[in-house]
This record gives structure tokens, sequence and C-alpha cells, in this order.
């Protein structure tokens, strides 16, 4: 969430941002905003003085029952009522104002770091770099919705059968490929001092308000209306929300966690040559990192991030590419992001399997997340996540750059976790 704040002493910065985003009437946008703090300033003013009276009238009170004087006691009763019931009408107009504020506040998306692009769309995305040479295929290669078929590793109809499109089953060695995968992120997660952490898959409405899935992803997220929990679109969620409300020290840091979970999103409504297999599916596995930050090393903490990402996927020997996204392409809650691609061979395409970013600290205001520096300054901290890594489309890629007429190979760096270094019919 955004700073009123920051957004009255950089106006025009913060004009720009929304607008590499596409944001509209941006300027009313914001000056509405800062009517709206300046007039919670002015209630809370009036509340302050309002109970400040009623408490000096109350100390008035026992000062004339002590010296007898009943009558006098008597009259400022009445003045002290009407100061009491003037502060619950303002203080009833001050939650308006607020609840007000914070729901503007809760519509506007981070600004984006002045790195980023404006762009159109997805499209405008910068390629920073690409590694890695393209798989050279046999003639009668396929894609990986029908190498799952022939060797029997996904199971998509039955997937459909015991719950619906995009809950689809591993079998066999597709089960221990996704075991095999999640083991080894882990592994070199913890490798890196990174701490495992195990959380929930189900959160609540405040967790989801404060990393901002909530409210710019409600209709996205599977929603319990009983419980009203949230199944998580990604361990983000609650592996930053351990330290929401929190004041850390300086030497807490660095803070380093991965967590693997199943992960729920109900975009995959449509179907086509994009969310084909497994490219886009309801639920999915995902090893999630997050550090947490203070506002000077966030930027060295995001290229050490990106550094990791990127070790994981060379290791899995597929080619990749790195982009930073532009402004119409940025998520809500993110200062900049980069994007982890890998080439899918059999669809001869690039498939996104890692999104690092940082979000500044636009999450850590909605979290009342703050550190003490050594010279008792307390300040918002920055928090980071990364995808380390999504499982479906890097089984995908797997599976389809590695395809041969006998067989298809596994990555040398996972035997050890599989048990089978070739997979064949």
């Amino acid at each position: 969430m955004l700073l009123v704040r920051d957004i009255e002493e950089n106006f025009e910065k913060f004009v720009e941002g929304l607008k590499k985003r596409g944001f509209l009437q941006v300027e009313k946008r914001l000056i509405e905003i800062i009517e709206l703090d300046n007039e919670r300033k002015e209630l809370q003013k009036a509340l302050d003085e309002t109970l400040n009276c009623s408490n000096q009238l109350s100390k008035k009170i026992g000062v004339l029952i002590k010296a007898g004087d009943r009558e006098g006691a008597e009259k400022i009763k009445s003045e002290t009522s009407e100061a009491k019931d003037l502060g619950k009408d303002l203080s009833n107009k001050l939650q308006g104002i607020e609840r007000a504020l914070r729901d503007r506040l809760y519509e506007l998306p981070n600004i984006p770091n002045v790195k980023v692009v404006a762009g159109q769309s997805e499209e405008d995305n910068e390629l920073l770099f690409q590694k890695g040479k393209l798989p050279q295929l046999e003639v009668d290669n396929k894609p990986h919705w029908e190498l799952i078929k022939d060797y029997g590793l996904v199971d998509f109809k039955l997937g459909n059968k015991i719950t619906g499109a995009g809950f689809p089953f591993y079998k066999a060695r597709g089960a221990r490929l996704i075991r095999g995968l999640i083991n080894y992120f882990l592994d070199k997660g913890i490798a890196a001092d990174y701490q495992e952490v195990q959380p929930p898959i189900l959160v609540n409405k405040s967790s989801g308000l404060a990393t901002g899935q909530l409210p710019d992803k409600e209709g996205q997220m599977y929603h319990l209306s009983d419980t009203n929990l949230y199944l998580i679109p990604t361990a983000e969620v609650p592996l930053t929300n351990i330290y929401r409300d929190t004041l850390l020290a300086e030497n807490d840091f660095p803070i380093k966690m991965i967590g693997y979970t199943p992960c729920f999103r109900r975009e995959a409504g449509s179907w086509g040559a994009d969310v084909r297999g497994l490219n886009r599916l309801h639920q999915f596995d995902k090893v999630e990192v997050v550090q947490i930050s203070t506002s000077e090393n966030s930027y060295d903490v995001l290229e050490e991030m990106k550094r990791y990402v990127e070790g994981i996927i060379d290791s899995l020997e597929l080619p990749y590419r790195m982009l930073r996204l532009c402004g119409k392409d940025l998520g809500f809650t993110a200062a900049i992001t980069y994007d982890f691609e890998v080439y899918s061979g059999g669809q001869k395409k690039w498939l996104e399997v890692s999104s690092v970013s940082n979000f500044e600290n636009y999450q850590a205001n909605r979290l009342k997340l703050r550190y003490k520096t050594q010279k008792g300054d307390r300040k918002l901290a920055h928090t980071l996540n990364g995808s380390a890594l999504a499982l479906p489309r890097i089984l995908a890629a797997i599976l389809e750059n590695n395809q041969t007429s006998k067989g298809i190979k596994m990555p040398s760096v996972l035997h050890p976790y599989l048990g089978f270094d070739f997979i064949e019919k």
C-alpha cells in the first residue's frame, strides 16, 4: 500500500508511475486520497481536543464534589455528557474517513521502479539475455500433452472426473518426477541458507489483504465462504505474513525463507494453444523463496535472488531467457519484476517458470512490518519473492526438450532424486 506522505512529497513521480501502468484519471485519484487524508487529520485533531476537554471536565467534577459543590459538579456533568456525545460522533466520522482512505489506497498498485518501461502489453517486456542452445529434436517430436499420454505420466481425464478441468493426476514416474523436482528445489534453497517452512495452504482475509492479493485478485482465488478462508495462489502469501504486525531489529536480517506448497488459481478458465496440457492449471506445485530486507539492501537482495533462480534453471540443462516486465504487465504489488522463461522444444515457444520481484515497502506498509535501525529509527522493511520454481512448465520443458525415439532423458542433477535417468514406454 502506498504511503500518503510519499504521494504528497513525490506527487509527479507517482503520477508518472501510475501512468506507466496504464491507470486513468491518475491525478484525480491521488488528489482525492490527499484530501481524504487532510480530512482525517482534521477529524483526528478535533477528536483529540474533545477527548482532552472531556478528561479535564471529569477532573473538575471530582474536585467540586470533594469541595462539596454538588451544584457546580452537576453543571459540569452536563458539559461532560455533551463532550462525550461530540467525541462519539467525531470518532464515527473518523472511522468512516479512515475506511474510505484505506479503500482508495487499496485500489492503487505499487509505483514501478525507474528501470521499468511503460509498454502496452507483454509484447513490450524487455529481453535482457538468453542462454543455452535450443534443442535439436527429431522430426517426429511431440508436445508434452502427447508425451504424458504415451508414457502414462499425467492423467487429465481422471482429474476431470474426480475434480474438474485443470486438476491433473500425476502417476507413476510422473509423480516421482514431480516429487524429485520439489526435493531438489528445496535442497538447493537450504544449501543457499534459505530456511525451509511448510506453511498452511489456507489463509484468512487479513493475510490476503496484507500481501495485496486482496482485493486485486479476489476473483482469481478460491474462497471458502463458510469459513471466509482462501486457498493460496502462492506460498508468498503465508510466508510473508509470518512477519505481519512485526517490529524487527536491524541485526535480524537477512531473513530468507523457502517453502513448497500446492497453489490454486481460478484463472485457467479458457482453453486454447497457450493453456493446453501443463501450461496453465487450477492447481499446481511450486517452490517459493521469500526474503525480507532493509530498505537500503533490497536491490542487492533482488540481484542475489535472480542469480539463485538462474542457477537452478541452468542446472536443469534447459535453455532460458530473462525479461524485465513493462509497466502494463507488472503485477499489482511489484515495483519491478524479472521473468525467467524456458524454451519448450515440442511447442516451440517460451514458457514462464519464475517471476522474481521486489515489492519495496508496498507490502510492508500493509503488513505493518517495520524494523528498528541501530540509530533507533523505525523504517518499513522491503519484501521480495521469487518462484524457485513453478513445476508444471518445468516438467513440460524437461519432457519436450529431452525426448528421443527411445524415450525421455532426465537431467543429470535429478538422477539421485528420481531413481531413474531415462523414461521408457
